[in-house]
């Protein structure tokens, strides 16, 4: 094993320490770990919630938490995800087993949930150390997400007690609707791609293609591969936006997610760039896998891939609403916005070309 491939945790970042004297009572208390020092660290990627490694005398966890200064909602319920994984767990195993949820604030001062921790590489905006990924490998990697993408799509969500994590009726419409208000609700000033792809999709809406299980998020870097054999995925992160909708949309969202070398340089810039990456498949190709392993129309994916990118925009946008509003000090958030009017460039160009393809 190339333990340099492991996705390794930091000192916490400061301003969002944990206080380890109350977690440690935690864990006693639940009978998940016996008296002694608790030493938390920090895995410092990702931009919505927050993810630290929590190491005892005979035990070690993952704990994930809101971030500092967010208010209520969906993509914060850490609750939600951890009641989603424990439901998913019999039925799905590619999602880690949850140790312990707790929905009293007073603990930590949010509520939190422990799982145990899926050990693998993680792709994120460049190769781990100590990998050398050549062009095969990165296409068996590409192909495998693809097929993990599709494969989440064909649970059986009714059978895992899911039928009531979300209402797919309207889906496409409540989404279009959902992400332009909380764009509004988060904006800083101006962003005219933006704001003419939001009006773009607002009259533009596809009707329903059908009701799985959607992850909303799913990207390389929530996925674990295993070290020997990296096409293999170990498991999926980060599910707090997952719901039952139309998969097509979560399809875009993955499209947006997927770089290519004739992107714009600051798309690459964004912590995508590994899918640019010779070997990979194309936007094309991911349409076109991902047609042949459901079965699905995915004849028009252009709404989808504006979608993806509208949304990913969109949760930019609040992020760097955060830091202006001094929520986070966090450093990668200052130029957020540069960020944001990328996106709603590229998806403006790809609608006037009617293409998921780099222009």
């Amino acid at each position: 094993m190339n333990e340099g491939a492991i996705d390794r945790p930091v000192p916490v970042r400061e301003g969002e320490a944990l206080d380890a004297g109350a977690l440690g009572a935690f864990l006693q208390a639940h009978g998940l770990a016996s008296a002694g020092d608790v030493r938390v660290s920090q895995f410092p990627r990702g931009f919505s919630n927050l993810t630290y490694l929590v190491e005892c005398r005979d035990r070690t966890f993952v704990l994930r938490r809101p971030p500092f200064g967010v208010g209520k909602g969906v993509a914060h319920d850490v609750v939600r995800e951890a009641r989603l994984l424990a439901a998913l767990g019999p039925v799905y195993a590619r999602v880690p087993r949850i140790c312990a949820i707790c929905d009293d604030p007073s603990v930590l001062g949010a509520p939190f949930y422990l799982m145990d921790r899926a050990t693998g590489i993680i792709l994120r905006d460049r190769l781990p150390e100590g990998r050398d990924l050549d062009a095969a490998t990165m296409r068996r990697i590409s192909e495998g997400a693809i097929d993990t993408l599709a494969e989440i799509h064909s649970i059986d969500y009714r059978g895992a007690g899911l039928d009531g994590l979300g209402n797919p009726n309207g889906y496409v419409e409540r989404q279009v609707s959902g992400w332009i208000r909380r764009y509004e609700a988060a904006r800083t000033g101006d962003q005219p791609a933006v704001e003419r792809i939001a009006r773009w999709l607002d009259s533009s809406r596809p009707g329903e293609s059908a009701a799985t299980l959607v992850h909303n998020d799913f990207k390389y870097d929530n996925l674990v591969l295993d070290v020997d054999d990296p096409a293999r995925v170990v498991a999926v992160l980060d599910w707090e936006m997952a719901t039952i909708g139309d998969p097509l949309m979560d399809l875009g969202t993955t499209l947006a997610y997927w770089a290519e070398a004739g992107d714009p340089p600051l798309l690459r810039a964004l912590g995508l760039g590994v899918t640019a990456l010779p070997g990979n498949l194309t936007r094309t190709e991911v349409v076109a896998r991902y047609a042949a392993m459901t079965g699905r129309d995915v004849s028009q994916p252009v709404f989808y891939y504006a979608f993806g990118l509208f949304k990913v925009a969109v949760i930019a946008q609040q992020i760097f609403a955060r830091y202006v509003k001094g929520f986070t000090k966090d450093a990668r958030f200052a130029q957020l916005d540069r960020a944001v009017a990328a996106l709603g460039e590229v998806a403006v160009r790809a609608v006037d070309a009617g293409s998921v393809a780099p222009p």
